[in-house]
């Protein structure tokens, strides 16, 4: 049996699609691409596909992953491109590599998130952010289906900054950038309640809804507080490409009329 990890994407519109939404369109996609997925045993069996840490709706996303078993080899990158084609533009599928380590899920720690505030102005995010870290705790309220739970988001925030907005932003309108790291804990916090922490300790409130994107998730490094490629050490371990004869000479063979069969 072969695995397949895919990277995926939501953008535009379709960051509105949930993730059983999202199922639905990747097992249709299979079909198409006829690809030779395993199946689980049982009465009703499922094609093998793993999902890792789906963002939620309504948040645009540059790094989803899965897994995938297959019942024959096929070449990654040749799957990619079949199963980008038979999805809907804005679920594209960036990369894929062949599984070739363990524990993808446990390489998902943190995420780079970036969320867009029209209507506020840089000067009100940056005073907002300053007082969220150099907060100790800040906790905030969310309905769960166990009813009003309260946590501290604080902790699970390792970087946060304010930038100005890029050249899309509309003339005469404030806008600010929030630039985010934020460790994956339990109770899982969203970028949601990041916001509702900023205006828990400074009263900050966008008159619009944030548009939320993951920028990407992987496994964070407390030295750096960089997010690393999750896939990477798959392709770390895949095995080096056969030298050909051909390519060995052509490589070591000395420049020169010699080297072509002429006299010198």
């Amino acid at each position: 049996m072969q695995r397949i990890r895919l990277r995926y994407t939501k953008r535009g519109r379709l960051r509105f699609t949930s993730h059983r939404d999202f199922q639905r369109a990747f097992e249709r996609a299979l079909r198409r691409a006829e690809v030779p997925m395993a199946y689980s045993a049982g009465f009703t069996p499922h094609p093998k596909v793993s999902y890792a840490n789906a963002a939620p709706t309504g948040v645009g996303s540059e790094a989803e992953y899965l897994e995938i078993a297959l019942t024959a080899h096929r070449d990654p990158e040749e799957l990619r491109a079949l199963l980008d084609e038979s999805l809907p533009t804005g679920l594209d599928i960036t990369d894929a590599v062949e599984a070739r380590t363990s524990g993808l899920a446990d390489r998902l720690t943190a995420s780079i998130w970036e969320l867009r505030l029209d209507g506020v102005t840089l000067d009100e995010a940056e005073k907002a952010v300053a007082a969220f870290l150099a907060a100790d705790s800040v906790e905030v309220q969310r309905k769960t289906k166990n009813g009003l739970r309260t946590f501290d988001t604080r902790g699970a925030v390792a970087e946060l900054r304010a930038l100005a907005p890029g050249a899309d932003r509309p003339l005469g309108e404030a806008c600010a950038i929030l630039r985010l790291v934020v460790r994956h804990v339990t109770p899982a916090v969203r970028p949601d309640d990041v916001l509702s922490g900023l205006h828990a300790v400074a009263d900050l409130a966008p008159p619009v809804a944030a548009a939320v994107t993951r920028l990407a998730q992987g496994l964070f490094d407390e030295e750096s507080g960089t997010v690393t490629d999750p896939l990477a050490p798959d392709r770390e371990a895949a095995p080096a490409a056969p030298q050909t004869a051909a390519g060995t000479v052509s490589a070591t063979a000395p420049e020169g009329p010699a080297a072509q069969g002429r006299p010198s």
